[in-house]
């Protein structure tokens, strides 16, 4: 008998209303692969930023269940839940709060009892990843903002996350750091779900995508047909830029 393949993330039938009645998700249903990169596409207000807040308990379901790594998404769970999900914010500086590189790495693990050379480990081994570690005694606001986000991603794999989800990965870069941020993405040995208004950039880094539309999945495939298909990207107000177009596979 073969063994039961866990999936990093498994979402069912997940509703939430916010407090003042407004529904943002009617019943959300997908599944991630280990190993897998899929972009979560979507216009504004698809509820895209609250499903990534169920992924490790900001927020709890009204119905339905999130699961990580077969661990479900519990009040009991969240400590090994926030482990495990590994979380990059569209602005670096919400991550960033300590007076040098290696520190802001060295935060998490050490707050989870890594001490002494095995989170001096952690920190090189997560800064080299990300082509940082020359600038860990650096003060982090002395960064440019792709450096910057290089280092949040950092301070998320210092934690072994099961899963990186990174919202907006490319917003406010220049192409040289787009493209560094897209080649460090590539390299990693991690599942990765990035939440995503470029296009482009979700061609080039996930094979897969969901667009998220109206609280619900719309469509979830092979990223260079979703894109190719003019009529479901106009559908859910999701748009290539002017004179892209979708090379040939």
């Amino acid at each position: 008998m073969g063994s039961t393949v866990v999936n990093s993330l498994e979402v069912r039938q997940l509703a939430y209303a916010y407090p003042d009645g407004t529904q943002a998700l009617f019943g959300v249903d997908l599944s991630i692969a280990r190993g897998e990169r899929v972009a979560l596409l979507g216009p504004n207000g698809a509820g895209k930023t609250t499903l990534v807040m169920h992924l490790n308990g900001i927020l709890t379901a009204g119905h339905g269940t999130v699961t990580v790594a077969g661990t479900p998404v519990a009040k009991d769970t969240l400590k090994e839940v926030r482990q495990r999900v590994g979380l990059v914010f569209q602005d670096p500086d919400d991550q960033l709060f300590m007076p040098t590189v290696r520190d802001d790495v060295a935060f998490g693990p050490a707050n989870a009892g890594v001490r002494g050379d095995e989170l001096d480990r952690v920190v090189k081994d997560a800064l080299e990843r990300v082509g940082m570690l020359e600038f860990a005694d650096r003060p982090p606001h002395h960064l440019s903002f792709g450096q910057r986000r290089r280092v949040a991603v950092a301070t998320v794999l210092a934690m072994a996350p099961e899963i990186l989800v990174l919202d907006e990965p490319s917003s406010n870069l220049d192409p040289a750091a787009r493209r560094e941020l897209a080649e460090i993405l590539r390299s990693l040995d991690v599942t990765v779900l990035m939440v995503t208004h470029d296009l482009p950039y979700a061609l080039e880094l996930c094979e897969r995508a969901l667009i998220l539309s109206g609280g619900v999945i719309a469509a979830d495939g092979p990223t260079r047909e979703l894109l190719a298909d003019t009529d479901l990207l106009a559908r859910h107000r999701l748009e290539l830029p002017y004179g892209f177009a979708i090379p040939a596979g």
